[in-house]
């Protein structure tokens, strides 16, 4: 079954083709962080606008690459939720158009669904169940993950999500949009020791994270130690940062007893918390999987992928138009 994926929840437009017998055929992304750059994040009418322009040639671009037609595609997955109501439209609109026009199947994906199967991408690829931390701009969570559609919040941030905070501290070390490859790039000629930033919530016995005092200590520090410092606080910041995500994956590891850790989100990206983590899957016999690094930012193809287990597991949606910009994955249910 070849379905067609399409992503459009904030700031990246995102194709792709995926095959269940063949695999990821072809997938095309256009990020629209230079456009954001200049207002220091999102703007969501731009977002949606971009994603209008963009949508249909990638389209075509990533049919054309899999040496496909519009006729070959047997179903078509959009992201639903959550995201920026207007920018989900547009995929949604899109989604529901073709699948009117091909008379095909259309199914609505659960954004956080996508990155959370996106590591199955990968080779090697993990197997159910396993143990999930999902880093991204929006969302620091921890899940077990029984399936597909079978997932139990075991801690969540209570603020700030860690890639929001890496946006923050870049801005208030006057770096650029988006602030996680900032950051990482300042911190590669710092000394993340030189200054003692907080690890909060590291010890606090759950599995819930905290990273809004992280961000308030690296303004405290930037304003007592001066702009000659940022290097070192980008890199105390990123070290701290990185020590209460391990942490806390080696502590939920524990608590359910599974020898499996995915990571994924727009943070499973920096290399010092893939460093950390095969470092420790290594010293206490665990495994870590990761998604294909390209595939780690918002794409379209975790949303062909998922919609693929959804077309696979049950009858998908009857392509009715919807959108979810709120969209709590408790909700979600396992396929029957």
């Amino acid at each position: 079954m070849k379905v067609l994926g399409i992503e459009s929840s904030c700031d990246e437009t995102g194709i792709a083709l995926y095959d269940t017998e063949r695999g990821l055929l072809a997938h095309a992304l256009h990020s629209q962080v230079a456009m954001h750059a200049e207002y220091g994040g999102v703007v969501p009418e731009l977002a949606s606008r971009d994603h209008i322009r963009r949508a249909l040639p990638l389209t075509r671009k990533v049919l054309a690459e899999a040496g496909c037609t519009l006729k070959d595609i047997d179903g078509i997955a959009y992201t639903q939720g959550p995201g920026l109501a207007g920018a989900l439209l547009v995929g949604a609109s899109i989604a529901s158009g073709l699948g009117v026009a091909l008379n095909l199947p259309v199914v609505g994906v659960h954004h956080l669904e996508g990155h959370l199967l996106s590591p199955l991408l990968a080779d090697p690829r993990p197997e159910f169940p396993f143990v999930a931390l999902l880093v991204s701009g929006g969302h620091t969570q921890l899940m077990r993950v029984a399936g597909v559609g079978d997932y139990e919040m075991m801690g969540e941030t209570l603020d700030d999500a860690a890639g929001e905070a890496f946006d923050k501290t870049a801005q208030l070390l006057g770096l650029g949009y988006p602030g996680g490859p900032a950051v990482a790039k300042l911190a590669a000629s710092g000394d993340a020791h030189k200054y003692k930033l907080p690890r909060p919530m590291l010890n606090s016995g759950d599995l819930d994270f905290s990273f809004s005092g992280l961000k308030t200590a690296v303004l405290n520090l930037k304003n007592r130690a001066g702009p000659d410092a940022c290097a070192d606080i980008a890199a105390g910041f990123q070290l701290a940062a990185v020590d209460v995500l391990a942490g806390k994956s080696l502590a939920a590891l524990k608590q359910t007893g599974m020898n499996r850790l995915v990571v994924a989100g727009g943070v499973g990206a920096n290399q010092l918390l893939r460093d950390r983590l095969n470092a420790e899957a290594s010293r206490r016999g665990f495994q870590v999987f990761y998604p294909p690094l390209a595939l780690c930012t918002d794409n379209g193809a975790m949303i062909a992928f998922a919609g693929a287990m959804r077309f696979a597991h049950a009858a998908p949606a009857d392509g009715r138009f919807g959108i979810r910009p709120r969209w709590d994955l408790s909700e979600l249910r396992a396929p029957a």
